[in-house]
């Protein structure tokens, strides 16, 4: 069995290293982190929503997308990721462009935490929860980071504008 997961893990690298068995770690930490928000939901006789609203959705899209971005790209959060990553400079408006550094789970968590597309999984997940545990404080943390979100198109909307005003 090793001899043939070793076999796929090179005819899958090719000339590349790359981490798959601490992505494998990573994926269990999620399964198992899911496995046990279900476990608790059933022993405290919590359930899901039986329908979604279009506006729930919306808070949680843009709370996803707003947390996503803050925790892999905002220079407040860098120490967070610092542990993974080395300082490359910056990629946009108050973001930080950062290089994944080591290897294996150093590796793998690093990627995971630069990348607000990865985060978004992790994210909804625990917003998912939070609907079901805590909703009024989930809706209420998700108001608060679609404001911020909104506010942030309107800032890069405004800088546009100004910007074309100059020329």
């Amino acid at each position: 069995m090793t001899e043939t997961l070793q076999e796929i893990k090179r005819e899958y690298e090719g000339e590349d290293n790359r981490p798959l068995a601490s992505y494998t770690r990573v994926l269990a930490v999620y399964g198992g982190a899911v496995t046990v928000l279900l476990a608790a939901a059933k022993l405290t006789g919590r359930q899901a929503p039986e329908k979604i609203k279009v506006m729930d959705l919306m808070l949680m899209g843009l709370f996803t997308h707003r947390l996503s971005r803050t925790l892999a790209k905002d220079p407040v959060t860098s120490p967070i990721r610092a542990p993974f990553t080395r300082y490359e400079g910056v990629s946009g408006p108050a973001e930080l462009k950062e290089e994944v550094r080591g290897h294996g789970l150093q590796h793998a968590v690093g990627e995971l935490l630069t990348c607000p597309f990865c985060l978004s999984q992790w994210i909804a997940t625990g917003y998912a929860a939070g609907a079901v545990f805590f909703p009024r404080l989930t809706r209420l943390a998700g108001a608060t980071m679609a404001a911020v979100a909104i506010s942030d198109w309107l800032q890069l909307a405004y800088a546009r504008l100004m910007k074309k005003a100059e020329e």
